[in-house]
């Protein structure tokens, strides 16, 4: 195997470990139903109205979640290097998504297909550990739900863009404003006012 590959495929195995640690010989099958998936940029890697068959690591790039409502595009999420990225209720439950997951620049993603991942389920060697990497990655899907509705609720938009600060303004610098201003719940010239705000008070 290309050592390049392998490079990659260690990322991985260690960012796993945050929820499930495989032995060599879990991971030697494991890691044998990996894709690579290149995205080129606004490359769509779950659509409205499809299934989304696929759940990846990013290892380059980003990707926005959004949806469309009376023709506008409305960004919900953004996910970074080293994050999970799916449409991932559907994933589950084989229902057409009811969201877009595309890329923000040109990205590079270790993907597991669906059929692939009821494989490993039913794999006597890999069933306990999938079982509970499956039930850790749904927990983790909720709680990124369940905080971005909080913030919605208890926070101001300018709490909401500090709170998006955290992750780094290098990242931020790689997202359009306009698609910040929509997940923010705000319009660009209101992001416009709260930025000049800040650097006002730096």
């Amino acid at each position: 195997m290309d050592t390049l590959i392998i490079a990659k495929l260690d990322l991985f195995r260690r960012e796993l470990e945050k929820f499930v640690v495989f032995t060599d010989e879990e991971w030697l099958i494991f890691s044998g139903y990996v894709k690579i998936l290149n995205l080129k940029k606004r490359a769509h890697f779950a659509q409205e109205g499809k299934v989304c068959d696929q759940i990846a690591f990013i290892l380059n790039g980003s990707v926005r979640y959004y949806y469309i409502k009376d023709g506008e595009e409305i960004t919900s999420y953004f996910s970074f290097e080293r994050e999970f990225t799916s449409s991932y209720n559907s994933f589950l439950t084989r229902q057409p998504s009811n969201n877009y997951v595309q890329a923000l620049e040109d990205t590079q993603l270790l993907a597991l297909d669906y059929a692939d991942v009821q494989k490993m389920y039913a794999d006597p060697i890999l069933a306990y550990k999938m079982e509970r990497f499956g039930r850790l990655v749904a927990e983790f899907y909720l709680i990124c739900y369940d905080e971005r509705v909080t913030s919605f609720v208890t926070q101001t938009p300018e709490e909401r863009y500090l709170k998006l600060l955290e992750n780094g303004r290098e990242i931020l610098q790689r997202i359009p404003q306009h698609y910040i201003a929509t997940f923010l719940g705000i319009t660009p010239v209101s992001l416009s006012r709260i930025r000049r705000r800040m650097l006002k008070s730096a």
